[in-house]
């Protein structure tokens, strides 16, 4: 009975505040999707400083690519024969910093600054004893004005990349990549997360073969032989996050009983992991996100100077970054005023990779938000042209909006279509593209500041009223996803909070996961498995606007940093 009534009141509660909602909407002014682009442009053209606008939200990573940072890092250590690693003359003028104007990390230097990423120790080089010029960017960064996350290598685990028999504490191989990620995450991170062996590997061709793992049960085990090392050896110099994976809800359970301990300052008083990060069925199902937050709660696992940072893996569209937010100011407001939620994606860089870049977002009320990308410029005609960048492609139809940022404000359109008719590319022969390496770079650039000014706009739009058809329920009486979340983490017990929760499972399941699904699929990441590792099949381009790519795709970017580290 008391369930009951402690669901009516919260009921009640949304719909007041609906109610005010609805009236509030009403008295704003209407504005055409013209005067809306308007007053976007004007705001995004002033904020260079991306980490003094980001406000409240939950946290936006760049999953910066080593391709990106090799031309910051590497024009810091110019040839003594060759010089630098980039000509003066193929810099755009409009850059006052040359290529440290790409360094977003670089307070002083860069064209705009924001102080998050993430990088992989996949990408980078771990011997911690040597200069690698090609990482400078992040290793010889600003500690006090930036903070960086690691990701520890656990994709390259499950696509067998790292080989080695994880389930055996004394293979050689795979001890070396542990003790080698571990240090160089105490050497360069701010906080990484703990070498996991995801619950997809055993059905991962290539990693069952290189790890020997063909069940969820020896993912298990596999992990936590990684985390008992990582425990035992930490320097605490950077702080780790405790990874939960599991491709469906009694997984996930499973997994997050199996682990949990880790993070426990009365077990491990000393040695404890720092937070969580939020893998598999744990990042895409807003469902098993809102479960897992109040189970930590109640299990004293989510306390303020202990456990204040979570991190989602790969989560891309738009409205989860408003989501992201609701959630992290409910726990910051009933239970952790320091808890921090993050989230990454790498679709800036693999845009560009696959020949895209962002040229608007997009926020309408009860509509479908995106970051809109467009096939870029890419003509030899365009290599004498000494128009700007968007007077070019607006003028000749090629887009039909774009948003510049600081990167591409007023740099010409010669400064992407570098070579023309005739030019002989690195390897000394003529190419169909009129780009070369550095035009990848230059559009990357623009793409992340894109990408983060999206976010953060998104977030704005959110604040105003402007609401995400997915983030409302309009079945019944209107009930917004806010509210729900702000009357979950309002409740007094843990058994509460799941009434609450389970009060509203159809909602869930309506909400699109981080990966698209909807419906009974949300509850099962495994569904899309398939969407990971087949490469048969195209994605629409609505899937592409949202960040969404192929594992084709994503490996262009691969091979585009494959190509220059060379």
């Amino acid at each position: 009975m008391k369930k009951i009534v402690v669901i009516a009141m919260a009921l009640f509660a949304l719909q007041i505040n609906a109610q005010e909602r609805g009236e509030k909407k009403a008295d704003r002014p209407d504005f055409t999707p013209e005067e809306i682009a308007g007053l976007q442009t004007k705001q995004m053209t002033l904020d260079l400083d991306l980490t003094e606008a980001q406000q409240d939200y939950a946290h936006f990573l760049p999953a910066l690519s080593g391709f990106y940072a090799t031309y910051v890092g590497k024009q810091r250590f110019p040839d003594p024969v060759k010089g630098p690693y980039i000509e003066d003359t193929r810099i755009p003028a409009n850059w006052n910093n040359g290529v440290e104007s790409l360094n977003y990390l670089n307070k002083q230097e860069g064209a705009f600054t924001y102080k998050w990423t993430l990088y992989s120790a996949g990408h980078a080089d771990l011997d911690t004893n040597k200069i690698v010029p090609k990482e400078d960017m992040v290793r010889n960064r600003d500690r006090e004005n930036t903070w960086l996350l690691a990701d520890s290598g656990g994709f390259q685990i499950g696509k067998g990349v790292w080989e080695g028999d994880w389930k055996d504490p004394n293979c050689p191989k795979a001890q070396k990549k542990r003790d080698g990620v571990l240090k160089w995450m105490d050497a360069y991170m701010d906080y990484g997360m703990v070498l996991d062996i995801p619950a997809w590997v055993a059905r991962s061709p290539e990693g069952a073969k290189a790890t020997g793992i063909s069940t969820y049960e020896e993912a298990v085990k596999a992990t936590r032989i990684n985390n008992d090392y990582w425990m035992k050896h930490r320097t605490g110099a950077c702080k780790l996050l405790n990874v939960l994976q599991g491709e469906n809800h009694a997984d996930a359970e499973d997994w997050y009983q199996q682990m949990k301990d880790y993070c426990d300052p009365n077990i491990y008083p000393d040695k404890h992991f720092n937070g969580w990060s939020m893998g598999g069925q744990n990042m895409c199902d807003v469902h098993l996100v809102l479960k897992r937050i109040v189970a930590l709660r109640y299990d004293g696992l989510l306390e303020q100077g202990i456990h204040d940072v979570m991190h989602f893996l790969g989560t891309s569209k738009l409205e989860w970054a408003t989501l992201l937010t609701d959630i992290q100011r409910a726990v910051r407001k009933y239970h952790n005023p320091n808890f921090m939620i993050t989230f990454d994606c790498a679709s800036p860089f693999l845009a560009t990779a696959n020949g895209q870049v962002y040229i608007q977002n997009e926020t309408p009320d009860r509509g479908k938000w995106t970051y809109r990308m467009v096939p870029s410029i890419d003509d030899k005609k365009y290599a004498t042209d000494t128009r700007t960048f968007r007077d070019a492609v607006l003028q000749d139809g090629i887009f039909k909006n774009f948003e510049d940022s600081p990167l591409t404000d007023g740099m010409l359109v010669n400064d992407v279509c570098h070579y023309k008719p005739g030019d002989l590319n690195k390897i000394g022969k003529e190419g169909k593209t009129s780009w070369d390496s550095f035009s990848y770079a230059i559009q990357m650039g623009h793409n992340v500041w894109s990408h983060i000014n999206a976010v953060q706009e998104a977030n704005r739009q959110y604040d105003a009223g402007i609401t995400p058809k997915m983030l409302v329920d309009e079945r019944f009486d209107r009930v917004y996803f806010k509210d729900i979340v702000e009357a979950i983490f309002a409740a007094n017990s843990r058994e509460e909070a799941n009434a609450i929760i389970e009060e509203f499972s159809k909602f869930w399941m309506s909400i699109p996961g981080t990966r698209g699904a909807i419906g009974k699929k949300t509850v099962n990441s495994s569904t899309y498995f398939n969407a990971l590792f087949d490469v048969e099949e195209s994605v629409q381009e609505e899937e592409l606007e949202a960040g969404e790519y192929t594992e084709e795709q994503e490996n262009k970017l691969g091979d585009l940093e494959d190509e220059q580290l060379q």
